[in-house]
């Protein structure tokens, strides 16, 4: 073999090892990015000290959750009473099967013989009383006569049920109520979002999850689905982070290639003192960061820090607003009327 053709062998291999390296450069570039693997420290790998389990410490299981009280701010309310106390077991089978007026939240409640309280009927309790209402307002709208009228059939079934007496308001000054809340929850309203695009590469699920747990995200009930828990136990969450629920189903997560994730902040839901607004912009600039994003709008224009500042200012106000309608951001009032 001569010395030109040697150099050209020679030549070719190196460009096809070029085009090989290439390839595998552009393939792994254009991958998603992949979450690490955990570090485990090395005090976690070693042998611990033996416990002895503790009885003398008395278990009781956790008080029954209080579900919120029908409330004259946000509902209409009829009361119903009786001759004589009624069962817990008469009156649960006398309620009706749906919980719905229209679009509206149905409930009766009665008032226990026994603590003077209002509470949903029980098994086991006696009540003295009876009060049915029906929401005047929610996302779905203002209360109109054709819910109220359902409201009123389901009412009276019950009370018949009962051998009680229901006495209504005036369905047209409960309507005209029910619009004139509506107009202010309308008005009043608040979902904030900002979008979180990535530059380069995508993101796979994994990766999503790891750069967010790194903040306090866990996951949510939904695949896809991310939350920033509530410093209260048993509140709504502070955040939302949502990504593609097909990306977070797909049967090799870490081949799903994720370009964009949303995160998201519903106003009326979460107290001012949890400081919702402050921790989602440090949130959206801390993962914008972390995983080489833009924080953007729905429609893909960046949104500048300043623009983040003024957002924070105008739900000040709004907190004001709510606070003096008595429908405070996080109350149980102002997450079932914005509901």
């Amino acid at each position: 073999m001569s010395g030109f053709t040697l150099g050209l062998v020679i030549l070719g291999g190196l460009v096809l090892a070029a085009l090989v390296a290439w390839n595998a450069w552009t393939t792994r570039r254009n991958m998603p990015r992949q979450a690490q693997a955990p570090v485990v420290a090395e005090a976690a790998v070693q042998p611990e000290e033996r416990s002895e389990p503790v009885f003398d410490v008395p278990l009781s299981p956790p008080p029954p959750e209080k579900k919120p009280g029908l409330d004259a701010l946000i509902d209409v309310i009829a009361p119903i009473a009786v001759d004589a106390a009624v069962s817990g077991e008469a009156a649960l089978a006398a309620l009706p099967p749906t919980r719905r007026a229209g679009s509206k939240p149905f409930a009766i409640e009665g008032r226990n013989e026994a603590t003077q309280d209002w509470e949903t009927p029980r098994a086991g309790q006696r009540y003295t009383a009876f009060q049915a209402g029906v929401q005047l307002a929610n996302r779905s709208g203002a209360l109109n006569d054709i819910e109220y009228s359902e409201f009123v059939m389901k009412a009276q079934a019950f009370a018949d049920a009962v051998n009680g007496a229901a006495e209504f308001p005036e369905m047209r000054d409960e309507v005209a109520r029910a619009r004139e809340l509506d107009q202010f929850a309308s008005t009043h309203d608040a979902q904030l979002g900002f979008t979180l695009r990535a530059r380069n590469a995508a993101w796979s699920p994994g990766y999503v999850q790891q750069s967010a747990a790194r903040l306090g995200f866990v996951a949510g009930a939904m695949p896809g689905r991310l939350v920033l828990p509530a410093g209260v136990q048993g509140g709504p969450p502070v955040l939302v982070l949502a990504f593609s629920t097909q990306a977070a189903l797909a049967e090799d997560p870490a081949h799903s290639a994720i370009r964009d994730v949303t995160l998201s902040l519903d106003v009326p839901h979460v107290p001012r003192s949890e400081q919702p607004f402050m921790r989602m912009r440090d949130a959206a600039i801390a993962l914008a960061a972390s995983m080489d994003g833009l924080i953007t709008d729905d429609d893909g224009r960046v949104i500048p820090a300043e623009a983040l500042d003024a957002i924070g200012s105008d739900l000040e106000q709004l907190y004001d607003t709510l606070d003096a309608r008595d429908l405070s951001a996080g109350s149980v009032q102002a997450r079932r009327l914005f509901s």
